[in-house]
């Protein structure tokens, strides 16, 4: 037996390592945390101190004996579980449960997996911090005495069993739950506007006209406001005949600086952005390009830094390697003066770890592309070009801001009109990589002319508009991730699993790439903002993050934290249990039968709709999600569907059902086949398949993750 054990969480990240390490090594997982609190009871003593009562989990007892046996012939035990609190408290839990002495336990902490990474770590071992471990602790506890006490409540309230409710997850529901008020009781207001498209008129030989828009009048404050057709129409008339000439010409150099290397956040941003990946698809490539994987002539190494940091800092060496590819790969003019260096401005960051980036530039991603499934090659490439595009020299934009004045031929009244447009004079980091949009974002400006002014123009169009001010947009995972981070809430490990928990408690469901909320979901919402207003707000979760960053500083106790928090949540809870009121879930429709409204209920076979009338009224329906699909044999819509198996099998049906009996076991799609203009349907991750030619091929980039919710069969 070696002389030294290594426990690491998981076997890849193990396979790796071991590597590394010499014949006095052996390296064995432990499968992520090797005890919890118990999933039949609190497992919290409340009034003693809140001491959790830890068990370890029945799938890993046999675990626990293996590692047992391997430490008992081992002179020092290393443990390498990830470098944050959740890798600190699994470590802890692991000295714990095998009844390790401090004496023989080491703590080696790295944020990549390379040779040189690794022997730095076993060079500097310490002791386990336990302020990091109280902190997760607190963190533990606090989830589960919410979701332990709040989780029946929400079973008798709503008459739904099963039903969780927890502290960031709540928080992220009520996001979303709010922005579809908003869109609900948004009231469009009309507006016009006026552009007009124009030519110089001694402009150079075949040069391009230009647009512009009408934004005020000469002598008048503010904007122009158009609120009907028929005063644009009105000043349409006015402007026929009008002189146009250039009254002003403004011109700025702008710096567009590049984005910082990615953070947890971030990263799940931009993979929605362009590779359409979900957060937890994003996390989930990222921990294996993190872990490691086999390279031709490297054997297994690790290509990026740890994926779980709010941190934009970026190791000196990392950074003087970027400088050098990019100036043997741009030019020395691609090169900036001083290195760049990157503040995060997340409310609550930590900063405790390195950006994510590739743990060598010089594995460029089409050198390694075939070591690498399709997801990975990816999300490595994005990772790797937004780490050296964030070395590299500002882009350097012309920006020009034209004013026009526009006399009608009564010469009362001067329209003032306004063209903006920028050109690219030197692409700087733009030359690899541009960072995507989010929907309140915009895009450069449109080339202009050479105007001066003075300068006379030829109007050659004059076009009004009709538009309406728009609610805001449903979020996306990308922006409600960029959301929780700049509120505070969670940390970068919280966000792709409190995604996940509402779309697998169905609080919420993805319809073309945004998430909407439920009528359970709303409802959930409802219970929890009308009986526990601090508990879901946003700013009082925010504050509870911070207090558990004190935790981990060492600046705080964390069982008075806890104290602080129990007393007036338990009384919250204990007055909504006094209060034995019931709230249905509203379906959003009518009885067919009698016309009251419709509820969700839930029965043996999962929700279905009911008449709320009940038992005045029996009718009850399933509920049923179109798919956007037409029906290949009688044109009738394809719904989800779930069997009445206990397994619950999900297929997709024709709506016409028992008229019309066609059901499909994959997820039809609304665009058809490129061949025959049949059927598509999803085959696998990334492909599609025609289910009357058999073609196949890639599945749309822009097609996003859905989950397609299923009729529940009753």
């Amino acid at each position: 037996m070696p002389k030294n054990l290594v426990i690491v969480e998981s076997p890849a990240k193990g396979r790796t390592i071991e590597r590394f390490l010499g014949s006095d090594y052996a390296v064995m997982a432990s499968l992520g945390h090797v005890r919890d609190l118990p999933t039949s009871a609190m497992g919290v003593s409340v009034n003693d101190g809140f001491t959790p009562e830890y068990v370890i989990p029945p799938g890993k007892k046999k675990v626990v004996q293996e590692l047992k046996r391997a430490a008992k012939g081992a002179s020092m035990v290393y443990l390498a579980t990830d470098p944050d609190r959740e890798g600190e408290a699994i470590s802890w839990h692991i000295m714990e449960a095998l009844g390790l002495k401090a004496r023989s336990v080491r703590r080696v902490v790295f944020h990549q997996i390379t040779p040189e990474a690794i022997r730095e770590a076993f060079q500097h071992p310490r002791e386990i911090d336990l302020s990091l471990v109280n902190a997760q602790q607190a963190r533990r506890i606090l989830d589960r005495l919410v979701g332990y006490r709040l989780s029946p409540l929400l079973w008798t309230k709503l008459r739904w069993p099963g039903l969780s409710a927890g502290r960031v997850q709540s928080v992220a529901l009520r996001l979303i739950a709010e922005r579809e008020q908003a869109i609900l009781a948004f009231v469009p207001q009309e507006y016009w506007s006026i552009d007009t498209k124009l030519q110089r008129q001694l402009g150079t030989s075949g040069e391009s006209p230009f647009g512009a828009g009408l934004y005020g009048i000469q002598g008048h404050k503010g904007r122009l406001a158009i609120h009907s057709g028929e005063r644009a129409r009105e000043i349409v008339e006015e402007l026929k005949g009008a002189a146009y000439k250039v009254a002003d010409v403004e011109r700025k150099e702008r710096r567009q600086r590049p984005a910082a290397p990615f953070t947890t956040s971030t990263l799940q941003q931009e993979a929605w952005r362009k590779l359409r990946f979900d957060a937890q698809r994003t996390m989930r490539v990222a921990q294996a390009l993190y872990e490691g994987l086999p390279l031709a002539g490297e054997g297994e190494v690790g290509l990026i830094t740890y994926m779980r940091t709010d941190s934009t800092t970026v190791a000196p060496q990392a950074v003087h390697e970027a400088r050098e590819y990019i100036g043997q790969r741009f030019g020395q003019e691609y090169v900036p003066q001083r290195p760049k260096v990157y503040t995060t401005r997340t409310k609550g960051a930590q900063e405790a770890h390195e950006a994510i980036r590739p743990t060598s530039l010089t594995r460029e991603p089409r050198q390694i592309a075939s070591a690498l499934s399709r997801d990975q090659q990816r999300l490595y490439e994005l990772i790797w070009m937004r780490m050296v595009a964030s070395q590299m020299a500002d882009a350097l934009l012309d920006a020009t801001s034209v004013g026009i004045q526009a006399t009608p031929p009564q010469g009362k009244i001067v329209y003032l009109f306004r063209a903006t447009g920028s050109r690219l004079k030197f692409p700087g980091f733009r030359a690899l990589y541009l960072e995507g949009l989010d929907d309140d974002d915009r895009q450069d400006g449109n080339s202009l002319p050479d105007l001066a002014p003075g300068n006379l123009l030829t109007c050659l169009s004059l076009d009004p508009g009709q538009h309406f001010t728009q609610p805001p947009p449903r979020y996306t995972e990308a922006t409600l991730v960029k959301t929780l981070e700049e509120e505070g809430i969670g940390r970068p490990s919280t966000y792709a699993p409190t995604i996940a928990t509402l779309l697998a408690r169905e609080y919420a469901v993805r319809e073309g790439g945004r998430l909407t909320p439920t009528p359970l979901g709303t409802a959930v919402n409802g219970l929890l903002t009308e009986q526990f207003p601090d508990l879901i707000e946003v700013g009082f979760t925010a504050r509870m993050e911070e207090e558990l960053d004190e935790v981990a500083r060492g600046e705080r106790e964390w069982a008075p934290l806890l104290q602080e928090f129990y007393g007036p949540f338990d009384a919250a809870v204990t007055l909504s249990q006094a209060n034995h009121q019931r709230v249905h879930v509203d379906a959003g429709q009518q009885c067919p039968v009698c016309g009251k409204p419709m509820v969700i209920k839930r029965g043996r076979f999962g929700p279905f709709l009911s008449c709320s009338d009940y038992p005045e009224c029996r009718h009850s329906q399933p509920i049923r999600k179109s798919m956007g699909v037409a029906c290949p044999e009688d044109g009738g819509d394809l719904v989800a569907r779930r069997s009445k198996s206990k397994k619950g099998r999900a297929f997709y049906g024709c709506s016409n059902f028992p008229k019309c009996t066609f059901t499909i076991g994959q997820r039809p799609l609304p665009q058809p086949c490129p061949q025959c203009s049949k059927l598509l349907v999803v085959s696998g991750r990334d492909k599609v398949r025609c289910t009357a030619c058999g073609f196949t091929g890639p599945r749309s980039e822009e097609e996003p993750e859905v989950e397609a919710a299923v009729e529940v069969a009753v």
